[in-house]
């Protein structure tokens, strides 16, 4: 086969010096597979399969769980820390959830790509990972609609909520103003004040997806955000 430009997105051990991959292709979507002994010390595969880093793979097997061929590194890893690394994890375990296997994502797989780029830079991981969670939505079929459940266009002065069954929006006492979820269908995420309501849409969309098993990274930026808020405290104190 032609090799796929590829992400990893989770590796787990696999029997003793093998592991269990799960990998975002350009045209296979996710890819379940063995790498065999890439856990070996001193493993040449095991230091260029690595979360972040552009890949060229190749597999072989009909099944569902195929055995990688080839690893080459396309380019170095995006250099993710703090805040940026727990934002890279999240969108590692988003599409790990909820992609099926084998589904052909080209635009997912673009946006994770320019995603890794932005999330380096505090003022890009907002606009990166909405516009990924957007377009995963679009891939699955549950991308909100910016309208009434009958397809009404929204009022710029009426308050909304989302509702999950028709994936549109119903008059709320509270909630976002019409000319927000207005702004929001554009596709511009980046304008001032709509980071928090877009969040806000993505979350309720994906919200019935992901069930009640709760995201690990979601709950680890959680926790640092109340480490920073704790030694805030102490610094002023």
């Amino acid at each position: 086969m032609t090799p796929q430009p590829a992400y990893l997105l989770h590796k787990r051990p696999y029997r003793e010096t093998s592991a269990l991959v799960e990998l975002l292709t350009l045209d296979h979507g996710r890819v379940r597979a063995v790498a065999r002994g890439v856990q070996r010390p001193g493993s040449r595969a095991r230091a260029t399969l690595q979360p972040f880093a552009p890949l060229h793979i190749t597999w072989s097997g009909q099944g569902e769980l195929k055995r990688l061929s080839l690893m080459e590194s396309r380019a170095p890893a995006a250099m993710l820390v703090g805040e940026g690394l727990l934002c890279g994890l999240y969108a590692n375990e988003l599409l790990t959830r909820l992609l099926p296997v084998e589904l052909p994502v080209a635009d997912v797989f673009a946006f994770y790509a320019a995603a890794l780029e932005a999330l380096p830079r505090p003022d890009g991981r907002a606009g990166a990972l909405r516009r990924l969670e957007l377009s995963l939505l679009e891939a699955l079929d549950a991308e909100p609609r910016f309208c009434t459940p009958g397809g009404e266009s929204l009022d710029p002065q009426t308050r909304y909520r989302f509702d999950v069954d028709s994936r549109a929006f119903l008059p709320a006492e509270t909630g976002i103003d019409g000319r927000t979820l207005k702004l929001l269908s554009g596709g511009d995420w980046r304008e001032p004040g709509l980071a928090g309501p877009a969040k806000a849409v993505t979350r309720a969309a994906l919200a019935p997806l992901l069930g009640s098993r709760p995201l690990r990274s979601r709950e680890w930026m959680q926790q640092l955000v109340a480490r920073r808020r704790t030694g805030g405290s102490a610094a002023r104190g």
